[in-house]
């Protein structure tokens, strides 16, 4: 009979986005463990259910960071950061100790978060996201229709195409760029449509977990590619099904020196264990 592992964990959401937080540090540490248990976490049908599994360390120094994490998408790919995910851990963090701030080490730097808001079933955060680096525009047919858009890294890749209306077919579309070569570590794509002077409505299909209701790196280079394009101002609201974001980023001073800050709310689903085969 095939020896069984218990695995405690936290399942909270962000605007929708489903994340599972789990203590590291009596977990393997190696990739490909850490890949094979998340598969198996986020798994609908025989696991949990979740867009990616955030593991839980210790910092790499405590002078400047409170833990430090490792993001496993669904798929088990690893990940640089989630917005979203990150603010699900700075709400657990200041749940057990306390304090209006977390520090959050990501693959990406680490990340500020600073609580805003707190009742009982929901905590708000703005998070120090850093500066966005734009590489260039996005000029394409995919799928027999024109798209135009701009590439930029948020501490992970983002390809931002902008529309009057969402396509029918916008999560083949999005998986159909994601395939092209341009883009050999994958890439996230956000479909961006203007609302109003201060206001995108959002769709997301992200790198290891596909149609997403939010994302909170995609919310912020969805921002900041609107704006930079002088097609909205600071603050933006950023709205998906899953509900909605502020982002506040200053181009005044040139696209290479203005931190991007991303608010928005997080909250606890559940806390229990899943019991994985070994």
């Amino acid at each position: 009979m095939p020896a069984s592992k218990h695995i405690p964990f936290i399942k909270a959401s962000a605007c929708g986005n489903v994340f599972l937080l789990v203590d590291g540090i009596t977990s393997p540490e190696d990739s490909v463990s850490l890949a094979h248990i998340t598969r198996e976490l986020c798994d609908p049908k025989n696991g949990v259910g979740a867009d990616g599994v955030e593991w839980i360390y210790l910092p790499t120094d405590k002078t400047k960071a409170d833990l430090r994490v490792r993001l496993f998408n669904a798929d088990g790919g690893e990940a640089e950061i989630s917005g979203n995910g990150t603010r699900c851990v700075a709400m657990n963090y200041i749940m057990q100790h306390g304090g209006e701030f977390a520090r959050i080490e990501t693959a990406a730097g680490i990340k500020s978060c600073r609580l805003v808001h707190a009742s009982s079933k929901q905590y708000e955060f703005e998070t120090a996201m850093g500066v966005p680096k734009i590489e260039s525009e996005y000029k394409r047919n995919h799928l027999g229709i024109d798209l135009n858009g701009v590439l930029l890294n948020m501490g992970n890749p983002q390809c931002v195409i902008f529309v009057d209306e969402f396509p029918d077919n916008w999560q083949a579309l999005g998986a159909h760029i994601q395939a092209q070569p341009q883009f050999p570590n994958g890439v996230n794509i956000d479909f961006v449509r203007v609302t109003g002077p201060n206001s995108l409505d959002c769709r997301f299909f992200e790198r290891g977990a596909g149609e997403t209701m939010s994302s909170g790196t995609g919310s912020c280079a969805s921002a900041v590619a609107a704006i930079h394009a002088n097609r909205v101002q600071s603050p933006v609201i950023v709205q998906a099904p899953g509900g909605s974001q502020t982002v506040r980023w200053d181009d005044s001073e040139g696209m290479t020196s203005s931190e991007v800050l991303l608010a928005g709310p997080a909250e606890i689903i559940d806390r229990r264990e899943f019991t994985l085969q070994q």
